[in-house]
């Protein structure tokens, strides 16, 4: 199975730790938004990133990616079968991609993504907005949900809703952002504890020496 993407981008980096939560093996191929590769643009038509090819089949977004790899290794459960808590986890996967992420990506691509790669000044008021007007708004609903102590956002294990959401943090912690632990304790605790799992920290170590390495060029 490859994965095409980097793991610098949430969704990217919540399927890698999705399929590291269920021990499937993935060759993660790094590649960028766009990129003419041909046996990534077979799976993913429109050049977005994640894609993902296992033999001839090829599929792109990272939801649909982990809902194939649901389907086809069952054990252990990370989407639950139970229908109220199905869709408090599938809820979780939305609100981390549309509200938690894209909220994130305008700090991201305009403080790290443009100055860094792409060698130009990104939009700093999008980036300033985006922290002081959205993020904020994010954490309150976050700390309102956030479990206690060594508890889940759904049910009594670990599921996609935990790895969806938690993917984000590590992007804010890239950008040397540290929300209130006073505000948001819960929240930062919760974001800690999943980061720190096998399944994410290896890959989030591996992201922050490469951007230490360039900072540093």
């Amino acid at each position: 199975m490859i994965l095409f993407g980097s793991s610098m981008s949430p969704f990217v980096r919540k399927v890698i730790a999705f399929a590291g939560e269920k021990g499937v093996a993935l060759d993660v191929k790094p590649i960028g938004l766009g990129d003419p590769d041909p046996d990534f643009r077979k799976a993913s038509p429109f050049g977005k990133i994640p894609a993902f090819t296992d033999g001839e089949f090829h599929l792109s977004d990272s939801s649909a990616i982990i809902h194939y790899l649901e389907a086809k290794h069952p054990d252990p459960p990370l989407i639950p079968d139970d229908p109220e808590l199905r869709g408090r986890c599938i809820w979780f996967d939305e609100f981390a991609d549309t509200i938690f992420a894209a909220c994130g990506a305008k700090m991201f691509f305009n403080r790290i993504v443009a100055p860094m790669f792409m060698k130009r000044d990104g939009d700093s008021a999008v980036a300033d907005a985006a922290e002081r007007d959205e993020l904020p708004r994010v954490l309150d609903y976050i700390e309102s949900v956030a479990p206690e102590a060594d508890g889940f956002l759904v049910g009594d294990s670990l599921t996609l809703a935990d790895i969806a959401v938690a993917s984000p943090f590590a992007n804010l912690r890239h950008l040397g952002i540290d929300p209130d632990r006073q505000r948001w304790g819960k929240t930062m605790a919760f974001a800690d504890r999943i980061l720190d799992r096998p399944s994410f920290r290896p890959w989030y170590e591996k992201e922050a020496a490469f951007l230490t390495r360039v900072r540093g060029a």
